[in-house]
């Protein structure tokens, strides 16, 4: 019988249960659709021991073996940005020494961007953590795809697109019959290719059944750091401004300024909540060069440290 595909998969205090899921879901349903074990898996962390995941759930680990010998290393991202344990580098060296695949999800792939010489434009990571690679370290390069393929490192965006991730990587091991079989297991409906741009990323198309109303959508996504005027948004999708705010009134009940200030202060929250970003830059990310934090509590009703101390959505 065929040995295994071996899958050492990496955890931190903090880590993403939905990844961990993503992971671990595709390999058990190979397995039991191909009725044989195809993939085998461990969960490592750096001691070994109990790890508490962001949402509270624990998993048992062994430590990083000093010579690993499995085909596929997989770090999960972290609720943490900043956790310690994300600095892989000597770790992912090891590895890659040993002829295994490198897959980053999310937090653990924008640490490897940031710590390595890489060049970021051939990298990705989840939306929220690009905002911090450009801001915090000026890579402004990175992808906006579900995940990069660069031969022995992989990163990719991590929660929900990592079932995808790894459906593709599976692959590789068994017939696509499988795969879709799989997939429809998960009520997957389609396994999006690596270069599929995330939802966030500024490039996605929101359907609202009226073209010219989504190209402004689009134009808005894009230039969230620097908003453009309404009136240049209007010409780049051909109609006048009034014509415009007549759309945005009749099928999204409100202005094009509010709604381009909603996506904005929408995409600042989330960047409150779930990255360690400075509150001035975050404003600065999101187009509120000034007045960030009285705009921001006009809005959700409490400053932007209360709500970050708090560690809720407003």
């Amino acid at each position: 019988m065929q040995t295994p595909t071996h899958f050492d998969v990496f955890v931190a205090d903090g880590f993403v249960l939905t990844e961990l899921a993503g992971v671990v879901d595709v390999l058990r349903l190979v397995n039991r659709i191909s009725a044989r074990p195809i993939f085998e898996w461990h969960f490592r962390s750096l001691t070994g021991g109990t790890i508490n995941s962001s949402s509270g759930a624990m998993v048992s680990t062994t430590p990083l073996p000093a010579r690993p010998n499995a085909d596929y290393f997989v770090a999960l991202g972290n609720s943490d940005a900043n956790a310690r344990d994300l600095s892989l580098g000597a770790t992912i060296a090891t590895y890659k020494s040993r002829q295994a695949r490198v897959v980053l999800l999310a937090e653990a792939a924008s640490r490897y961007i940031a710590e390595t010489d890489d060049e970021a434009g051939l990298h990705t990571t989840h939306w929220e953590n690009r905002a911090v690679l450009s801001e915090r370290y000026g890579l402004f390069e990175t992808q906006s795809a579900l995940a990069a393929d660069t031969g022995p490192v992989i990163t990719g965006a991590g929660m929900g697109a990592t079932v995808d991730l790894m459906l593709s990587l599976a692959g590789h091991h068994v017939p696509s019959t499988v795969l879709m079989t799989v997939s429809d297991v998960l009520l997957h409906e389609r396994i999006r290719h690596h270069s599929t741009l995330q939802p966030f990323s500024g490039q996605s198309v929101l359907a609202t059944g009226d073209a010219a109303l989504d190209a402004a959508i689009a134009l808005m996504q894009n230039n969230i750091e620097f908003p453009i005027p309404i009136s240049l948004i209007a010409d780049e999708t051909g109609l006048s401004k009034r014509s415009l705010e007549r759309k945005f009134n009749r099928l999204l009940g409100t202005t094009p300024n509010g709604y381009y200030r909603a996506l904005r202060l929408n995409k600042a929250n989330n960047l409150l909540l779930n990255t360690d970003m400075r509150i001035h830059e975050i404003g600065l990310a999101c187009g509120f060069p000034s007045g960030f934090t009285t705009i921001y509590r006009e809005t959700f009703g409490v400053t932007p440290n209360a709500a970050r101390r708090k560690g809720r959505t407003p």
